[in-house]
């Protein structure tokens, strides 16, 4: 692969079961070296498939969300640390106090045996939600709004970046600069351009071009009849 771009693309191991997993690990081996663990698969098969990616050489996306009072989300993260994920996200809307308290944590514990920092992601809006939806809620700030002060809230913080709409990616930029890293679900190709449940969605190419750190995809690579064939396809469409 010439363009880093691909090394930069996260595939969502969305599926039922650790061995299902691997098999998607296997089939992007020299093509794609991030995963994203998500909730359905850490719940159906535990701390383990963490590990097992990682003894591959791949880098973990883990994808757990975590959300809950000060204290447990810094003790949750610093044991996500303990797995050996790269990227571990939390909930903004947990608050400074959460988010701060989860970066020293890490920090500590990080220093304290001489090893390297994942990098943490704030959870800003969800990409299945849109305007309507946050009104629904009881948020007066239509989602553009909560996402850029959720994010100026993650800096303050302390955080590397946040998860974010494609859509919002030159504004979480603006509102806390280029360094303040974003990465974007609601990917998707031109050779599928299926929406599902997702509402605020753009292409590789254009999220990249807008800035993005990092984007995640799933159902494009995992749910395709040739994987292979399917990666290649990215990689013209990237490229």
């Amino acid at each position: 692969m010439t363009d880093d771009r691909m090394k930069r693309v996260i595939v969502a191991l969305d599926v039922e079961t650790g061995d299902q997993a691997m098999e998607i690990v296997r089939a992007c081996d020299g093509v794609i070296s991030f995963f994203k663990v998500g909730k359905q698969l850490f719940t159906a098969e535990g701390p383990n498939i963490v590990r097992r990616i990682k003894e591959t050489g791949n880098r973990v996306f883990l994808d757990l969300k975590y959300h809950d009072i000060p204290n447990t989300v810094a003790h949750a993260t610093v044991e996500a640390v303990k797995l050996g994920a790269d990227i571990i996200d939390i909930h903004t809307l947990g608050g400074l106090e959460m988010m701060k308290g989860t970066m020293e944590a890490v920090e500590n514990y990080c220093a304290g045996r001489g090893i390297k920092k994942p990098e943490i992601f704030g959870i800003t809006i969800l990409t299945s939600l849109d305007d309507a939806a946050l009104k629904r809620i009881g948020f007066s700030s239509g989602t553009a709004g909560m996402v850029a002060r959720l994010a100026a809230l993650g800096r303050e913080a302390g955080i590397n970046g946040v998860v974010c709409s494609p859509l919002e990616i030159s504004l979480v930029k603006g509102a806390c600069g280029i360094n303040f890293k974003t990465l974007t679900p609601g990917i998707r190709p031109l050779f599928a351009r299926t929406l599902n449940d997702q509402k605020r969605v753009m292409t590789p190419v254009d999220a990249f071009n807008a800035g993005t750190d990092y984007i995640v995809m799933g159902r494009p690579i995992t749910k395709a009849e040739d994987i292979e064939e399917a990666l290649k396809k990215l990689d013209d469409e990237i490229g």
